[in-house]
C-alpha cells in the first residue's frame, strides 16, 4: 500500500502471512525497480535501470543495498524466505490451537476489555429473528469500522441456537483457489477457547480430499472467520461450537466465464456441505465474514474513492444488485455478477463465501439488514453488509 507515512512517501511492503515481521517503506523513486524482482530479470537489467534512474554509472552500492534490504526482510524468495515460511507452518502445526492473531489490534487483548468494547459495538440491537433463521452475513472488516453492521447480523442470533455448531465460511484472503482450508484447531481468543466441531471437519476432509487443505496456515493469520468467532463467543460464551471453513478465491472461474462447480473437486465439496446441511439442519448455523467492494488507491484504482459520493454510487447500485441475487438465493444469477468484467471492478472478497453458502443452502432467501460504506483510508473505501437468512 501507499506510505501513509508523510515525510517518507513510498509503497509501504508488509508480509500478510506472518512469515516476516518486518515492515518496509521503498522510496518513491525506487518502487519501479520492484518490477525486477520478478523471477525471470537479471542483475544486469536491475543495474541497467539504476543507471537509467541516477545517471549514475556507480551504482553498485544502491543496488546491494536493494537486494540485501528486501532479502534480510523476507520479501524475496530465497533461503531467508523459506527458512522463516517453514518455521512459521511448522509452529502453525505443532500448536494444540488457534491462537488469536489479531488481540491488542483489531480488538483488545484482554478478556475485561474486550467484553466491554463488544457491549458497546452491540448496544443498540433489534430483537432476535426466531422464524426459520438459519444464518447471517457479517463484515470482517475491523469491528471498529463495521461494527454497526456486526450488531445488526449478530442481534438476529437468539439463545436457541447456543447448542448448534456455527459453521463459519470466511474470506481466505491469502489461501490457494479453488481449495477450502480447514483445521482441526480450537480458535483461541481473549475470551477463551471455541471448540471446533472435529467430526464434521473430518468428513469434509475424508470426503473431498482433493478440495480441502487441512490445517491451512492461513488459519494462523486471517481475520475473517476470527472476527465472527469473537462476537459468537461474546453471545454464547467462551466454548461456543464452530467448524471454520476459509473459502479461497473461484477466480479460476471468473476468469474462464464457468460455474465454480465445474471444478469437480469444488462441485464436490459443494455437494458435501449441501449434505450437511441437509441431515443436521437442526444442530448447525451458518455464518459467513465477508466484505463486499474494494475502491480507491489502496486497491489499486488509479481514482480515489470517497464513501457514498461520486463512483460509489454506482458501487452502492451494483453492490446491491448482487445482494439482492443472493437474497432470492439465486446462485447463478449472482454469480453472472460477479464475473462481469472478472470482477477487476468491484472486488469483491467475499464473492467465493457467499456462493460456497447459496451452493449448500439452496433453500436460503435473505433480507439485507443493513448496508454501509467504510473510508479505509482517505482514498480508499469498503463496503459490506449485514444479512440475516431464513430457510
Amino acid at each position: 500500500m501507499r506510505s501513509p507515512v508523510p515525510d517518507r512517501p513510498g509503497l509501504l511492503i508488509r508480509d500478510p502471512h506472518g512469515f516476516s515481521e518486518a515492515t518496509l517503506i521503498i522510496p518513491a523513486p525506487l518502487v519501479p525497480l520492484l518490477q525486477f524482482f520478478d523471477g525471470h530479470s537479471s542483475d544486469l537489467d536491475l543495474r541497467q535501470a539504476l543507471v537509467q534512474l541516477t545517471g549514475e554509472l556507480q551504482v553498485g552500492e544502491i543496488e546491494r543495498h536493494l537486494i540485501e534490504t528486501l532479502s534480510e526482510a523476507g520479501f524475496l524468495v530465497n533461503e531467508i524466505y523459506e527458512r522463516l515460511r517453514d518455521q512459521r507452518f511448522q509452529e502453525f502445526a505443532a500448536s494444540p490451537t488457534r491462537l488469536a492473531a489479531h488481540a491488542g489490534g483489531a480488538y483488545p487483548e484482554t478478556a475485561e476489555e474486550m467484553k466491554a468494547v463488544f457491549d458497546e459495538y452491540m448496544k443498540g440491537a433489534g430483537p432476535p429473528v426466531s422464524d426459520g433463521l438459519c444464518g447471517i452475513a457479517a463484515p470482517h472488516v475491523s469491528p471498529e469500522g463495521g461494527w454497526e453492521s456486526y450488531r445488526d447480523a449478530y442481534s438476529a442470533l437468539h439463545p436457541e441456537l447456543a447448542g448448534r455448531t456455527f459453521i463459519i465460511l470466511g474470506t481466505s484472503h491469502y489461501g490457494a483457489p479453488d481449495r477450502f482450508g480447514m483445521t482441526r484447531k480450537d480458535y483461541v481468543t481473549p475470551l477463551g477457547r471455541a471448540r471446533t466441531n472435529t467430526d464434521l471437519a473430518e468428513r469434509l476432509a475424508s470426503r473431498a480430499p482433493g478440495a480441502v487443505l487441512m490445517e491451512d496456515y492461513c488459519h494462523a493469520t486471517e481475520h475473517s472467520i476470527e472476527f465472527q468467532v469473537a462476537f459468537l463467543q461474546h453471545i454464547y460464551g467462551p466454548e461456543v461450537r464452530i467448524l471454520p471453513i476459509l473459502v479461497g478465491s473461484f477466480h479460476p472461474s471468473i476468469a474462464a466465464g464457468t460455474a465454480p462447480e465445474n471444478n469437480d473437486e469444488v462441485r464436490r465439496f459443494f455437494g458435501e456441505l449441501a449434505e450437511i446441511n441437509a441431515r443436521h439442519k437442526e444442530e448447525i448455523f451458518w455464518v459467513l465474514g465477508v466484505d463486499m467492494a474494494h475502491i480507491g488507491a489502496r486497491y489499486g484504482d488509479r481514482q480515489p474513492a470517497l464513501a457514498h459520493e461520486g463512483q460509489m454510487l454506482a458501487v452502492t447500485a451494483r453492490d446491491k444488485d448482487r445482494i439482492a441475487a443472493i437474497g432470492q438465493g439465486d446462485s447463478a444469477a449472482y454469480w453472472d455478477l460477479v464475473k462481469e468484467g472478472g470482477d477487476d471492478e468491484l472486488k469483491w472478497c467475499g464473492s467465493a463465501p457467499f456462493y460456497t453458502f447459496l451452493k449448500a443452502v439452496p433453500e436460503a432467501r435473505g433480507e439485507m439488514l443493513r448496508y454501509q460504506h467504510w473510508q479505509i483510508d482517505p482514498q480508499s473505501v469498503v463496503s459490506f453488509a449485514a444479512m440475516a437468512f431464513r430457510g
